[in-house]
């Protein structure tokens, strides 16, 4: 799963898959801002087949943040 989230992180915001780490975040990105972190959220949801809540969304500041989410909602499918 995580380098799948590596791969999506780059593709979201146009950085080499290896600029991707665990300890990645909005504030190690610095393509990161509102609209790429909206592109993250769909790319994400159609990687992994899942609907991330809406309440979930602002929370995804950091890659831990986003595997936690994804394997969220995985539990809850």
């Amino acid at each position: 799963m995580k380098n799948r989230i590596k791969s999506v992180m780059a593709k979201a915001f146009g950085v080499p898959k290896d600029q991707i780490t665990e300890q990645s975040n909005q504030d190690t990105i610095e393509s990161w801002d509102s609209i790429h972190h909206m592109h993250l959220i769909v790319f994400l949801e159609r990687e992994f087949d899942i609907t991330i809540p809406d309440e979930m969304v602002g929370k995804m500041i950091s890659f831990k943040l986003i595997e936690t989410v994804i394997q969220k909602c995985h539990e809850s499918a």
